[in-house]
């Protein structure tokens, strides 16, 4: 069993204090740095999930060709070059993005293209100059694997390159130009996802509330009785999200933990709640940058978690295209290794991703999610509107999950009282989401002049030496 506390606090007072003074209730504030020119294969090196996860072992069965995810979140730039031809379709639920979900919207426009690249970059060829003598140049007539990974060495490769995506951009946080609040967004998008194929989809977002408004059920119900998996981030104690928010509280939401470099769980990457159903890494991630053909980030938080969870959702629907949205939902969690208290905990949930296993084990098929259903939920908790005197009762507005099964995780310690807290409402009127992403350090591949320029700033936050925290 791994040694859950210390996972948690290893980071210091002052270290949390710090994470904690840059919570918002609106995003994630993106700290950036422009750094010295790096080769885009630098980038591939560090994708260390890949072989400790089982990715690369169940790519020999499936890279996730047929299947579509849809990623809700601050819009995809198609044209980055680690996604060329990976994005299939889209659509702005906003009405402050472009109609095709491609535009950076918010105060975190890099987040969604960040989210993709995770979960379906496709990488890119080296450049020409790059290229080692003897390999195949355009015009050779032996392109029988021109399209093959090893053609495309540099850049982001995602957990199911061969996936396509559907993006959907939301503004998420703050106030949107577009007029159409939050609460109305969410559901237009996971509904637009269903009716466009979708059979994955990703929210990398969370609110600061375990409840969510009633005007997301029926979405939520209609994408699990259209055979859906939604994969959501469990949010990061860094940014003052200490317990799980909606959506990933909405039963039969596969809920993603976060862990750190070694596998342990992460403390300021993760959160903790009774819903979680599998962790996987959430420190040390790297994604693709809009706007440009060499820029990348190295980034924390669950946000890059669930991607890495939606693409083995998609490894399993195109390797297993008969198996239901529970069978697959099912395969990753009991497939998953298990970490901290024996069994199901707050913290790991069932325990920690095993990709090839979720994709190639024997797992027999079952008939519900594991993790329940909205269905049923709907059925047991908004039936009171339609009681007699209804209106004189409160409905209950936290989901019927099971009662955790150890104790919950101290709560960060703080040194000031001081810090701006995060906001927890109701859905009365309004519903506050922030992006899951936690911190994220920006490298742009820029002129060397820049980057000693951006060094000298303050705002530029910090960096090790291989340039990601």
């Amino acid at each position: 069993m791994r040694n859950t506390d210390a996972a948690l606090n290893g980071r210091t007072p002052a270290a949390r204090l710090r994470m904690a003074a840059a919570a918002l209730c609106a995003a994630v504030a993106l700290p950036l740095l422009v750094l010295a020119p790096a080769h885009a294969d630098e980038w591939r090196d560090k994708q260390y999930w890949l072989a400790d996860y089982g990715i690369t072992e169940a790519w020999k069965t499936s890279k996730g060709a047929g299947v579509k995810v849809a990623v809700i979140d601050t819009g995809v730039d198609a044209t980055h070059p680690d996604l060329a031809g990976a994005v299939s379709g889209g659509v702005d639920v906003s009405g402050a993005g472009d109609p095709d979900g491609t535009k950076g919207l918010g105060s975190t426009p890099e987040h969604g293209t960040l989210v993709a690249t995770l979960l379906a970059g496709r990488g890119h060829e080296a450049p020409e100059d790059k290229k080692k003598d003897g390999e195949k140049k355009d015009g050779d007539k032996d392109e029988e694997k021109k399209d093959s990974d090893a053609d495309r060495p540099d850049g982001i490769i995602g957990v199911a390159p061969e996936a396509e995506i559907l993006a959907v951009s939301a503004w998420i946080g703050g106030t949107n130009p577009g007029g159409i609040p939050i609460d109305t967004q969410i559901p237009n998008a996971v509904r637009w996802a269903v009716d466009s194929g979708a059979k994955v989809i990703n929210m990398s977002l969370g609110s600061t509330s375990t409840a969510w408004p009633e005007s997301w059920d029926d979405a939520f119900l209609y994408a699990e009785q259209n055979d859906v998996v939604i994969v959501a981030a469990a949010g990061n104690r860094g940014v003052g999200m200490v317990q799980v928010g909606a959506p990933a509280t909405i039963p039969g939401v596969l809920t993603v933990a976060g862990l750190n470099r070694d596998g342990e769980a992460s403390y300021d990457s993760s959160s903790e709640g009774i819903s979680i159903g599998v962790a996987a890494p959430s420190e040390d991630l790297i994604g693709g940058l809009p706007e440009g053909t060499s820029r990348y980030a190295g980034w924390e938080g669950t946000s890059g978690a669930a991607p890495l969870v939606a693409g083995v959702a998609a490894l399993i629907r195109s390797a297993h295209p008969e198996l239901s949205a529970a069978d697959v939902v099912n395969r990753i969690v009991s497939t998953a290794r298990d970490a901290g208290a024996p069994g199901t905990d707050t913290i790991y949930g069932y325990g920690i991703l095993d990709a090839n296993a979720a994709v190639n084990a024997d797992v027999a098929s079952v008939t519900t999610n594991p993790l329940g259903t909205i269905e049923e939920w709907i059925r047991v908790h908004r039936r009171v509107a339609e009681a007699p005197g209804a209106a004189d009762i409160p409905a209950p507005t936290v989901p019927d999950l099971p009662e955790p099964t150890v104790p919950a995780a101290a709560e960060p310690a703080v040194e000031s009282d001081n810090l701006p807290a995060t906001v927890v409402l109701g859905f009365g009127a309004l519903l506050v989401l922030v992006l899951a992403a936690g911190t994220i350090h920006v490298t742009r591949v820029r002129k060397r002049d820049t980057a000693k320029a951006s060094a000298e700033s303050p705002e530029t936050g910090q960096l090790d030496e291989a340039g990601i925290r």
